[in-house]
């Protein structure tokens, strides 16, 4: 079903689908659905009506839960409920937080239905220069575009940041969005009660959602990238056939006339956009850019963008973007991609967290999270220049523990060697209950490369089979 509305898409960008909520409420729609929203990590968190995906399994019965929700959406009975709010801390240890609306399992179901019927259609008209959200896209292709731009000559960028943006998202904007590829009006209404559907806050009070869509929702990124898609169609157009900058002697001669080139690379609501020009002209696309987003109900923010120069640097996804001089050399210049500082303070918390005197994680539990969150950073960091980071983790992490388990069980520090020390007469990694410590330093740090439109496209390659 998804690669036919994907290839019916693509084949025509003027088609309007009329007869999408039969695909909606499929029973093997709907399955798929379950199944997604059963494997998130979200599966335990309940909505307002307290329940959970184990208490449906239990109690209900997946067949019977799924059977009823099919119903009440063919005889158009159904409607979302409040979305829970939930205060997550914001990753950096910054002290701030940012607010979920958690749905309810059964419109967690919904929301996946449709995202499974609207995605593959947005999919065809979605340009490459936005990676947040998307099917095999990732943050280090997104990087990696930066670096690839940078390194040719993209070196003034406007480092963006849009306030609220999920919060401040005009419905209107958003269904027009929608209304350009979708015409069934079961399928539109379905998508506007979702954004109208409220938000139950943690003191218990109802507030009506105006404007946004809650972020927590599965169907919430969707929105947001067919809403943005008029930002990057705006500034990735003259990239594209005919466009001002779509051949190499069309940019050569933008050169030649002294006139800027440009490049957006967007994930969800941060983007930047390099520019191969002068300040100027970034001051220029800023006020540009502002234009674009005003009819969406957004606005950048006066305070948190700005525009910088590579040889200044600039934080975007984690990490750490700058142009500088190699050391050791005089007049070797390179676009380095490194760590930024947030991240690596956030990970310190993390583990002083679980290795604290207080803590009340068993040493055996303590060591399989701190191992969960060690592997994730690293492999999400590893295509950057993180040697000498990971080795500096390697050294705190290693020392964080040691000193954590010799003060639970009251060690001497002879007691200490002993427990580091192999049969064999060799240092082994701090572990306890047979699980090791571990070691970052064992992360192969590679070079991610930029795919660009070998990035696959998971429908197009069923079409092709």
């Amino acid at each position: 079903m998804q690669a036919k509305l994907h290839r019916w898409a693509a084949a025509d960008p003027g088609r309007r689908f009329d007869d999408l909520f039969n695909f909606v409420h499929d029973p093997a729609t709907l399955r798929i659905a379950c199944d997604r929203v059963a494997g998130n990590q979200g599966a335990r968190t309940p909505g307002v009506d307290g329940r959970t995906v184990g208490w449906i399994e239990s109690e209900i019965g997946v067949p019977a839960f799924l059977a009823e929700v099919r119903e009440r959406l063919k005889a158009r009975a159904w409607s979302p409920m409040p979305a829970r709010e939930r205060a997550i801390p914001k990753p950096g240890g910054s002290g701030k937080v940012r607010k979920l609306g958690i749905p309810p399992v059964e419109d967690r179901l919904v929301q996946a239905a449709l995202k499974l019927v609207l995605e593959p259609i947005f999919e065809a008209d979605f340009e490459p220069v936005s990676y947040g959200f998307r099917p095999a896209r990732r943050a280090q292709d997104a990087i990696a575009e930066i670096h690839y731009f940078g390194t040719r000559g993209y070196r003034w960028v406007l480092d963006a940041d849009i306030e609220a943006a999920f919060d401040n998202v005009s419905h209107r904007a958003a269904m027009d969005a929608v209304r350009v590829r979708v015409k069934d009006k079961r399928v539109l209404e379905l998508v506007k009660a979702f954004l109208k559907a409220g938000v139950l806050t943690e003191d218990g009070q109802y507030q009506d959602t105006h404007t946004g869509t809650p972020q927590g929702g599965i169907l919430s990124p969707l929105i947001f990238n067919i809403v943005l898609s008029a930002l990057d169609e705006h500034l990735h157009g003259p990239w594209k056939n005919g466009g001002q900058m779509s051949t190499g002697s069309r940019r050569d001669r933008r050169r030649y006339l002294g006139l800027p080139r440009w490049r957006v690379v967007r994930y969800a609501d941060d983007f930047v956009v390099l520019v191969h020009g002068t300040r100027d002209d970034v001051e220029t696309l800023h006020e540009d850019i502002a234009h674009v987003l005003e009819p969406l109900g957004l606005r950048l923010s006066p305070t948190k963008t700005r525009i910088v120069h590579m040889t200044d640097g600039f934080d975007f996804l984690g990490f750490r973007i700058q142009w500088r001089r190699k050391q050791g050399t005089n007049d070797k210049w390179y676009v380095y991609t490194f760590i930024a500082d947030r991240p690596l303070r956030s990970l310190k918390a993390k583990i002083r967290a679980l290795t604290h005197r207080t803590s009340q994680h068993p040493p055996r539990d303590a060591l399989i999270r701190l191992n969960q969150i060690m592997r994730g950073w690293a492999n999400y960091f590893k295509h950057a220049v993180a040697k000498h980071t990971f080795s500096m983790l390697e050294h705190f992490v290693w020392w964080r523990v040691v000193r954590w388990l010799r003060a639970l069980h009251r060690w001497r520090w002879k007691d200490v060697r002993r427990w580091l020390t192999n049969p064999h007469g060799g240092w082994r990694r701090p572990h306890a209950d047979g699980i090791e410590l571990f070691d970052l330093q064992t992360v192969t740090v590679t070079r991610y490369r930029y795919r660009a439109s070998r990035i696959p496209n998971p429908w197009a390659a069923i079409n092709h089979a």
